[in-house]
C-alpha cells in the first residue's frame, strides 16, 4: 500500500539514497581485499572437484548467481540449497570440492547444521559473511568480509546493501579466477554457444563464405558480359577475376557497373581486366567473421573474397551473409 505522505520527490530521493548506500557498500569492499582474497582465488584454482556455492534466503539467491558466473567463466560450479543439503543433497559434495557459503549474519541455523559435515567430507570451506566474528567465519578455512555499514532499506532490515556487496565480492572472485586461468573471450563464447556472443566469437569466415560452385569467379580473358552473367547467377553483387593458376587478380561489383554506365562507357566488347579493381581487399578464411564485419565497416565495402593459407581464392561473403548469421 502506498504511503499517503509519499510524494514523487520523496520516492526519488529514497531511490537515490538507496543507490548511494549500495555504491558506498561496494566501494568499501576494496579496502578488504587482502591475502584472504588471494588465498580464496588460489584455493579455487587448485580445486580438483567442483565449487559448490550455498546460502539461505536472499544469500542463496546471490549464491546461485555466483555459481552461475563461476561456471560460465571456466570454473565448474553449482548451487546447493542448505536446507536440501540436510536432506540428502550433501551427498553431492566430495573431498575434492571447494564450498563457498554465504550468510550475512554467519549464524544461519541451516548453514550451521551442514558446516561440520562439509568439513568432515574433507571439502575446503570459504565463507562470505557480514560478520567476521560469526560462527561461519571462524569455522571456514578462508573468510571474505562482505560486511556493510547499513542496509538500504529505510528500516535497516531488508537485505539490500548486504546482498549487493556479496554479489560484488563474488564477481570480484570470479573475475580474478578467470584472469588467473587465462580464460579468453573465445573460452567464454564456448560456454555460451546459443547466445549472440557465441555467434560473434566462434563463427569463422569459412563457416559463412560461398565457395566451389557458389563462388562467383571469371578468368582474366572473360568479357564484361560474361562477368555480369556470373554475378547474376551467384547473386553476390560481385565477381572475382583470376588468372589461369586461380590467383586473384581483381574484383568487379554492381557499384563498378553503375559507375561505368554513369560515365557513358560502351560496355560492349569490354574485357573484364580493363574495368576491374586490381588487388582487392581479402580476408583469411580462418579469420573470425567479426573481423570481416570490421573490414567492411572500415573500408565501406559490402563484400569480401576469402583466401586460404596458401593465399588462393577460396570463398566470398557479403554483409547479408553476416546479418543472416547474427554476427552483425
Amino acid at each position: 500500500m502506498t504511503s499517503p505522505t509519499a510524494s514523487p520527490s520523496d520516492l526519488l530521493q529514497l531511490a537515490r539514497r538507496t543507490l548511494e548506500i549500495e555504491a558506498t557498500a561496494v566501494s568499501h569492499l576494496q579496502d578488504r581485499l587482502d591475502q584472504s582474497f588471494l588465498d580464496a582465488v588460489t584455493l579455487i584454482l587448485q580445486c580438483q572437484g567442483r565449487v559448490v556455492v550455498s546460502g539461505m534466503g536472499k544469500s542463496g539467491h546471490i549464491g546461485g548467481k555466483i555459481a552461475a558466473t563461476l561456471a560460465s567463466t571456466g570454473t565448474p560450479a553449482f548451487f546447493m540449497h542448505p536446507a536440501e543439503a540436510s536432506h540428502g543433497d550433501l551427498g553431492m559434495i566430495t573431498g575434492q570440492d571447494v564450498v563457498i557459503v554465504l550468510s550475512n549474519s554467519g549464524e544461519s541455523a541451516e548453514i550451521a547444521a551442514i558446516v561440520p559435515l562439509i568439513k568432515r567430507r574433507g571439502a575446503r570451506l570459504i565463507s562470505m559473511t557480514g560478520n567476521p566474528d560469526s560462527t561461519l567465519a571462524r569455522e571456514a578455512d578462508i573468510h571474505l568480509d562482505a560486511s556493510v555499514a547499513q542496509e538500504a532499506c529505510p528500516h535497516n532490515l531488508a537485505p539490500t546493501a548486504s546482498t549487493t556487496a556479496a554479489l560484488a565480492m563474488g564477481d570480484a572472485l570470479a573475475v580474478a579466477v578467470l584472469f588467473a586461468r587465462g580464460f579468453t573471450a573465445e573460452d567464454f563464447a564456448r560456454t555460451h554457444p546459443g547466445g549472440a556472443l557465441g555467434r560473434r566469437l566462434l563463427v569463422h569466415v569459412r563457416d559463412l563464405m560461398h565457395k566451389d560452385a557458389d563462388l562467383p569467379v571469371v578468368k582474366a580473358n572473360a568479357s564484361l558480359k560474361e562477368a555480369l552473367l556470373e554475378m547474376t547467377r551467384k547473386s553476390l553483387g560481385m565477381t572475382a577475376v583470376t588468372d589461369d593458376a586461380g590467383r586473384l587478380l581483381g574484383i568487379f561489383t554492381d557499384g563498378d557497373l553503375r559507375r561505368l554506365l554513369d560515365n557513358d562507357v560502351d560496355v560492349r566488347g569490354v574485357v573484364i581486366t580493363e574495368v576491374m579493381k586490381r588487388d582487392p581487399r581479402t580476408i583469411a578464411e580462418d579469420a573470425l567473421a567479426v573481423e570481416a564485419v570490421q573490414m567492411m565497416e572500415t573500408f565501406k565495402i559490402n563484400g569480401l573474397f576469402a583466401v586460404n593459407a596458401a593465399g588462393q581464392l577460396s570463398g566470398a561473403l557479403n554483409m547479408h551473409d553476416l546479418l543472416r548469421a547474427g554476427v552483425v
